[in-house]
């Protein structure tokens, strides 16, 4: 029986009871934002606790079901050992369920349990039906959180599940912990948090951050708020660090040791995608970070991803590709390659990546082609300069700033952009990547909420002045995720094709 660490994280359609289930099971309530819990709709990540009857606890992290949010599931259960999909009797399958499914047999987590809630309402049979054809390997248990039935064997079904896995504490390698969240502890200094991919960490143990490669060492651990010396392979931690500044961390980066991972911007990868084609431009989930990309195609599930955006990748991790417009996941797979060159269908490499997808070959970086030299990197911009700068467009939140309020720094704004951590919203305006995605969230929500908004209605509802919320919200046109109507109203886009402007 395996006793090890392990993490497991939820999945289902919006409003089928995740969170509602979680806090049911372990008595912590994963909705902590005041938004949330007035809206009754899971927005960021949560996490807690799971003690199983025989004593084990599990780390369960509680993801969105909303499709608007698909980007912050994703973040989540990358990280995950198993999944408690979440399916209610009332409503039975629908499209975020399958999502949700297509996006864990990207990231190759095959096993878990389905839990068919709101046993109380409605019979649970129809939709235990529907999920034995799309899970036919998972146990499926109708359950209540609202009366209680079918809890304790909602557990016994999760003991038995952890009881067959393999923690990846038993496995080899150096810590790799990617970043979710990074924050300040008055008195302690900077603290992140992640689930942590392998290795294991202590306390007074040298790490360094990546990219920039900044040095610091872990002065404490928490695993769910209780302090401890050492965090393992499969467990949620917060690491608080000595050496280093919290302006200088960002949601992204990755804790490690030094020389574990680099940033990779080519990657050769075994991939199954559902209408995919070469040239496409697609996005690519990876850790915690999300950035656009480039397809090639190369033949017989093998492709090539040409990042414009660096991520911190290693053979044999697992990532997830979606489609911009409209939405959706195409599939996913496994790097064969995280530091490839460019190139195309050239038989040599292609018979190397099918050994390496194979495991006949060990992994060993891909040689540039013969007839071109490497390409020689630009000079790394100052990363002092770059943290100044990034911390500049936080202190300026939604307000932004524009080129010529920024003067020199102006200059190290492509880099910050490159990184993910800087957004042009509009024209010479730019925020950073955070505030940009917070705004982006809370005006979904009030369109999820209201069907429709008007530029002064997001104004006051934000707390906004009008040149910001107008910047906001054409910078959303012109991501395709709202639609302008002919009355200056907003609907999300993937409706205003059908005039849909009722909340969902």
């Amino acid at each position: 029986m395996s006793s090890g660490p392990l993490t497991l994280g939820t999945a289902g359609h919006v409003d089928h009871g995740k969170t509602s289930l979680i806090a049911a099971l372990t008595g912590v309530d994963t909705d902590r934002l005041p938004e949330e819990r007035a809206r009754g709709l899971t927005i960021v990540l949560g996490y807690a606790p799971l003690t199983l009857p025989s004593g084990r606890r599990l780390s369960i992290v509680d993801v969105p079901g909303h499709e608007r949010f698909v980007r912050t599931m994703v973040s989540g259960a990358t990280g995950i050992d198993a999944c408690l999909m979440v399916i209610a009797a009332d409503d039975g399958v629908m499209p975020q369920t399958v999502e949700h499914a297509e996006v864990l047999r990207a990231l190759d987590v095959r096993d878990g349990v389905v839990a068919v809630t709101k046993a109380d309402l409605a019979d649970p049979a129809p939709a235990a039906r529907a999920a034995a054809e799309l899970f036919p390997a998972m146990r499926i248990v109708p359950c209540s959180a609202r009366t209680g039935s079918g809890l304790d064997e909602l557990l016994a079904a999760l003991e038995q599940l952890a009881a067959g896995l393999q923690s990846r504490a038993a496995l080899p390698g150096e810590p790799v912990l990617h970043i979710d969240r990074v924050f300040t502890v008055p008195g302690r200094g900077a603290v992140v948090t992640g689930t942590l991919w392998s290795g294991a960490l202590a306390r007074g143990q040298a790490v360094a951050l990546e990219p920039a490669g900044l040095p610091a060492r872990v002065r404490g651990i928490e695993i769910h708020d209780a302090a401890t010396e050492r965090a393992e392979a499969g467990q949620r931690v917060a690491v608080n660090l000595s050496g280093v500044r919290v302006e200088q961390i960002g949601r992204g980066d990755v804790l490690t040791v030094g020389g574990a991972v680099r940033e990779s911007r080519v990657l050769d990868c075994a991939l199954e995608l559902r209408d995919a084609a070469h040239g496409e431009r697609v996005q690519l989930h990876h850790g915690t970070r999300c950035v656009p990309a480039r397809l090639a195609d190369l033949g017989g599930g093998l492709w090539q991803l040409r990042l414009e955006q660096p991520i911190l990748a290693r053979r044999g991790e697992r990532l997830v590709v979606r489609r911009t417009s409209p939405p959706a996941t195409l599939g996913g797979g496994e790097v064969l390659d995280p530091h490839a060159a460019r190139h195309g269908r050239r038989e040599d490499i292609l018979a190397r990546l099918a050994a390496l997808r194979d495991g006949r070959e060990p992994a060993e970086p891909s040689p540039p082609p013969a007839d071109r030299a490497p390409a020689q990197s630009a000079p790394a911009p100052d990363e002092l300069q770059l943290r100044e700068l990034e911390q500049r467009l936080r202190d300026a939140g939604p307000a932004m700033l524009s080129e010529a309020q920024l003067g020199e720094q102006a200059r190290l704004l492509a880099h910050l952009r490159e990184r993910g951590r800087a957004v042009r919203v509009s024209g010479r305006l730019y925020a950073h990547a955070e505030v940009a995605e917070q705004v982006r969230s809370d005006v979904l929500l009030l369109l999820v909420e209201h069907g429709s908004v008007t530029l002064a209605g997001v104004r006051d509802a934000l707390g906004l002045s009008r040149k910001s919320t107008q910047a906001f919200l054409e910078h959303l046109d012109g991501e395709r995720v709202t639609r302008r109507l002919p009355d200056d109203r907003r609907v999300l886009a993937s409706r205003a094709r059908q005039g849909a402007e009722s909340p969902t």
